[in-house]
């Protein structure tokens, strides 16, 4: 009898062991939707009034979604210049309509961009001229909505999923930093999501470069080198992926390269040889948790140009003496990743890892969240230092001591329970 009591208990401790485990596992769910721009719309980057004649390769928008039994976050990333702020807070209340808060918390979706200068203006300041905005308002609504559907797509096509993982480092001799050649990161993160049946479902890879290859030269559609990696990891792993830029403010970018489609194709190639070598050797995540913190805060701004485009409708937000922003800090297992609200210099990314005490790989994403320009160390607004193309890069960053606020506020987030 005691024997069978045993056996029973064991038994019944087994099931509710294995029904926990089921509700604990990793569900990841993505989804993909062209975003190109009708002919004739404004292109972001390099001068004024330029405009789209053709696609060479599609831009898209990418969903990837992740839940257990705990907890959820979604990932959107744009093949485009910078989406700014408000365009998130529109995609989550547009989400919240579609999947109940309880569900998905739309406060925990995630946006980035790949920042090509062959996407369409989403910031309005490509326009006709300078007091012009080159904002399409039909564009953005689609973007909106598809950004919404491919949201909805990746929730509801969830799978079980494990996650592997692996680095390394990648574009010697021909990424450059123009204005400090010693103050590069060139440390390539890789996240890879592995359904059940052992096929990929989604790749991350974080890598730190300007798709500036062909910046000025042509007047195609082009995700840049990036598509070339798209083009690569989609043969070689199937699946969907994804491109989340580092920072590489201070221009870190492709120099002494030949600037044409044929030069990007062939180094994002090389990037995706690069993950899929790397990746053979990859680290089996044992643990999925989800762990997800943000903060919505306000940076000071002293940049009289960035109020002066706000209140003309150039930029479509309200630019006063603040502007507000957010950051996400969140966790997958032992990777951890953080947002920077801008195109920052390498030394806020080692200082933004240099906060993560995980053991696995270490994400900083550039332009995530929001597109505010530049933000770069206080010694390029002091005159007498002479840094590099201060001039310009001052211009377009919002207040000299958004870095100090940015790296405070990633601190918080970072030691907070």
């Amino acid at each position: 009898m005691k024997q069978a009591i045993l056996i029973f208990l064991a038994f019944t401790l087994l099931k509710c062991s294995n029904k926990e485990t089921a509700t604990n596992d990793l569900m990841v769910g993505v989804a993909a939707y062209s975003i190109n721009p009708e002919m004739g719309a404004f292109i972001a980057g390099d001068k004024f009034n330029r405009q789209f004649k053709g696609i060479h390769d599609s831009i898209f928008v990418k969903a990837l979604v992740v839940s257990d039994s705990k907890n959820n976050m979604a990932l959107i990333t744009f093949d485009c210049i910078g989406m700014l702020y408000p365009t998130l807070q529109a995609i989550r209340k547009e989400v919240a309509l579609k999947i109940p808060v309880t569900e998905l918390d739309p406060s925990h979706i995630v946006m980035a961009s790949t920042h090509t200068h062959e996407g369409p203006d989403v910031v309005g300041v490509y326009g006709p001229d300078q007091m012009t905005s080159g904002l399409d308002s039909n564009y953005m609504k689609k973007i909106v909505s598809t950004s919404t559907d491919a949201i909805v797509a990746a929730w509801n096509n969830r799978k079980e999923s494990t996650i592997r993982y692996a680095d390394t480092t990648f574009g010697e001799g021909w990424v450059y930093n123009i204005c400090e050649p010693d103050d590069i990161d060139r440390s390539v993160a890789i996240l890879q999501f592995v359904a059940k049946d052992g096929t990929s479902l989604a790749t991350l890879t974080n890598f730190a470069c300007h798709p500036t290859f062909l910046d000025g030269v042509t007047d195609q559609v082009s995700a840049d080198y990036i598509a070339g990696l798209y083009k690569h990891l989609d043969k070689k792993f199937g699946g969907i992926n994804f491109f989340l830029q580092g920072p590489s403010g201070g221009w870190i970018q492709p120099e002494f390269e030949p600037k044409n489609f044929e030069q990007a194709d062939k180094r994002g190639r090389e990037l995706g040889v690069v993950v899929e070598k790397t990746l053979k050797n990859y680290t089996q995540m044992e643990q999925t948790d989800i762990v997800f913190k943000s903060k919505i805060f306000q940076f000071p701004v002293s940049n009289e140009g960035y109020k002066i485009l706000s209140k003309v409708g150039v930029i479509n937000r309200l630019v006063t003496d603040s502007v507000q922003t957010e950051v996400a800090w969140f966790s997958l297992g032992n990777a951890q990743f953080v947002t920077h609200p801008a195109e920052t210099s390498p030394i806020h990314s080692f200082q933004s890892k240099a906060m993560m005490k995980n053991s696995g790989p270490r994400f900083v994403i550039e332009i995530g969240m929001d597109g505010l320009g530049y933000i770069v160390k206080p010694n390029y607004f002091d005159s007498a230092s002479k840094m590099p193309n201060s001039e310009y890069l001052t211009r377009t960053s919002v207040h000299k001591d958004a870095a100090a606020i940015l790296l405070g506020v990633i601190d918080e987030l970072a030691n907070k329970n």
